[in-house]
C-alpha cells in the first residue's frame, strides 16, 4: 500500500479523503461507493442531439466546432485569433434561438459588439444591437459587458461570451456574475483565443461557466500547490492526461486548422517584424549613489519610475516614427504618454478610459473604417476583439508588465486575414533593460506551452469533433490508501 498526505493537496482533498475514510470505517465500501458516486463529474445534456443546418460559406472547421458545440449545449472554444470564433458564435446562436424559441444573449467587449453586427450581417444572420433588456428581440441580441446588469439573463436560451478571458479573474466583478446569473441558462458558448497555457484559474473559471465542474473542485481533483503560494497549481503526475481528457470533453483547443486535422490552407500568416528603439536616458553621477551610469530597473515600481520620467523623450522618437501615410495605432500606459502623443502626431485621436462608452465606441469604429488615421490607445481598452486587418503598422510607446495585453494587442493586426507584413515598434527607456528581448523569450514560452496543451487534446478533441461524442470522466482510483492509526482511533 502507498501512503499518502492529503493537506499536501489542498483542503478540498483533504476534507474528501476524511470524508471518504469516514464513510468506510462506520459504513464499509457500500458507503464508500455511495461517496464516489456523489463526486462522479455531473454534465447532464444539454445540447441539441440531431445534426442541424449550417452555413455552407463556413469553413469544415467551423462548420464541425460549431456542430458540435450544439450538440454538447455548454461549451467552450479556444482558437487563435482570426480562425472565425464570431462566426461560430453568430452560427450557434441562430441554431440555439431557433430551438429553444427564446432569444440569445451575446456579451462583447466594448466597440466589438458594432463589429459583430457588421459580420452578422456579412453572413446573412439577424443580430440587434440592444442596452437593456427591453430591448431584446427573438433571435441574438449583441450587447457589451458593461451593460450586464441591465438583463435577466435567465430569460434567454442561450448565452455566448466573446473574448471569453474576462472570467480569467478568481475575483472579478463580471466573472462572479456572470457565472451566477447564467447557471440556469441552458445553452452556454464561451470563445477566445488561446488561453494563458500556464493559466490554469482560466480553465477552471470557463469550466464553472459551463457548469462542468467548480473551479475548486477542478483544483482538489487534478491540481497540487506549487509551493506555499496559494495561486500556483501545477497538475499531479498521476493526473495530467486524465486532465487533458477532461479538457477536451467541453473544450476545443486550436492555434490553426491543422491543430485537429483540418487543412490549413488560406491561414498562413505574413512576417511579424518586431523593433525595439531605445531612448537614452540623462544622467549625472550621483555622489549620493556612487554610480556613474542609470542604472537598469529591477522591480516593477522601478520600471514605472522609468517610464514616468522618459514620457517626452519616448513620445518624441515614437512621434519621429510614425510614417506620413496609412493607418497606425500606437499603443500608451500613462495617460500623460497618450496626450503627449496627440500633441505630437498631427492627425491622432486618443481614446482613453475617461471617454464615454459611446465616444468610445465612436473613435474605434472611425478607425476600423479609415476616417482616423492615427489611433492612440491602451490594450486594457482596445486590446481585445477588435479586426484591425486593414492596419500593418503598429507600436509600444508605453508598456505595461501583462504580456497577454501586449500579445492580444499585437493579434489586432497580426492575424488570419492580414495580406501585409505587420511590423510592431517597441519604444523604451534605456533603464527599462532588454524589452524586446523580454517579450520574445515570454512568447516563446508561451508558445511552446500552447503547443503542450493542443498536443495533449489534438487527438481526443479530434475525434471528439469529427464523432461529436459526449464523454464524462469517472472518477476510478487505482492505488490503494493506507489509513493512519491515529485516524481509526479517531474514527471509532
Amino acid at each position: 500500500m502507498t501512503s499518502y498526505d492529503p493537506k499536501a493537496n489542498g483542503e478540498g482533498c483533504y476534507a474528501d479523503w476524511i470524508e471518504h475514510n469516514r464513510a468506510i470505517v462506520l459504513h464499509g465500501t457500500d458507503a464508500y461507493s455511495d461517496f464516489l458516486e456523489r463526486k462522479r463529474v455531473q454534465d447532464p445534456a444539454t445540447g441539441i442531439p440531431e445534426t442541424v443546418s449550417l452555413s455552407p460559406s463556413m469553413m469544415d472547421h467551423q462548420r464541425d466546432i460549431t456542430a458540435w458545440a450544439l450538440k454538447r449545449g455548454r461549451a467552450a472554444i479556444f482558437a487563435g485569433t482570426g480562425l472565425g470564433k464570431t462566426f461560430m458564435e453568430l452560427a450557434w446562436g441562430e441554431v440555439v434561438a431557433r430551438h429553444t424559441g427564446k432569444p440569445v444573449l451575446l456579451f462583447a467587449p466594448l466597440a466589438v459588439s458594432l463589429q459583430h453586427i457588421s459580420e452578422a450581417k456579412k453572413w446573412g444572420i439577424d443580430a440587434k444591437l440592444v442596452a437593456k433588456q427591453a430591448d431584446c428581440v427573438q433571435g441574438i441580441n449583441i450587447t457589451n459587458y458593461q451593460k450586464i446588469e441591465h438583463f435577466d439573463v435567465s430569460e434567454f436560451g442561450g448565452v455566448i461570451l466573446d473574448e471569453s478571458s474576462i472570467l480569467k479573474s478568481t475575483d472579478g466583478k463580471y466573472r462572479t456574475k456572470l457565472i451566477e446569473d447564467c447557471s440556469v441558462v441552458p445553452f452556454r458558448l464561451a470563445a477566445t483565443a488561446t488561453p494563458a497555457p500556464n493559466d490554469f484559474m482560466e480553465l477552471g473559471n470557463h469550466a464553472e461557466f459551463l457548469g462542468v465542474m467548480s473551479y475548486t473542485d477542478m483544483l482538489a481533483t487534478f491540481f497540487v500547490h506549487d509551493g506555499g503560494d496559494t495561486q500556483k497549481w501545477r497538475l499531479k503526475g498521476h493526473a495530467e492526461d486524465e486532465f487533458w481528457k477532461w479538457m477536451a470533453t467541453w473544450s476545443v483547443m486550436l492555434r490553426k486548422p491543422s491543430d485537429i486535422g483540418y487543412p490549413d490552407e488560406g491561414y498562413n500568416l505574413p512576417p511579424l517584424n518586431m523593433n525595439q528603439h531605445v531612448v537614452s536616458v540623462n544622467y549625472e553621477p550621483s555622489l549620493e549613489t556612487g554610480l556613474l551610469f542609470p542604472m537598469e530597473a529591477v522591480g516593477l515600481s522601478e520600471r514605472i519610475s522609468a517610464r514616468r520620467d522618459t514620457v517626452s523623450e519616448r513620445v518624441k522618437l515614437a512621434a519621429s516614427i510614425t510614417p506620413p501615410t496609412g493607418p497606425f495605432v500606437w499603443w500608451c500606459n500613462l495617460n500623460t504618454e497618450s496626450e503627449a502623443l496627440v500633441k505630437a502626431i498631427p492627425d491622432a485621436v486618443d481614446v482613453r478610459g475617461s471617454d464615454s462608452d459611446a465616444a468610445k465606441e465612436q473613435k474605434l469604429r472611425d478607425f476600423t473604417e479609415g476616417k482616423i488615421r492615427v489611433l492612440v490607445t491602451k490594450p486594457s481598452i482596445a486590446g481585445f476583439g477588435m479586426n484591425w486587418q486593414h492596419c500593418a503598422d503598429t507600436g509600444f510607446v508605453g508598456l505595461n508588465d501583462s504580456f497577454e495585453q501586449i500579445y492580444q494587442a499585437v493579434r489586432r493586426f497580426w492575424r488570419f486575414g492580414q495580406k501585409k507584413p505587420v511590423n510592431v515598434h517597441y519604444v523604451s527607456a534605456e533603464t527599462e533593460g532588454a524589452v524586446l528581448a523580454n517579450l520574445k523569450r515570454k512568447e516563446a514560452d508561451a508558445d511552446r506551452m500552447a503547443a503542450a496543451m493542443v498536443m495533449h487534446m489534438a487527438d481526443l478533441t479530434s475525434e471528439i469533433i469529427r464523432g461529436s461524442t459526449r464523454a464524462i470522466p469517472d472518477y476510478n482510483p487505482t492505488i490503494p490508501m493506507k489509513m493512519p492509526e491515529w485516524l481509526m482511533e479517531e474514527m471509532t
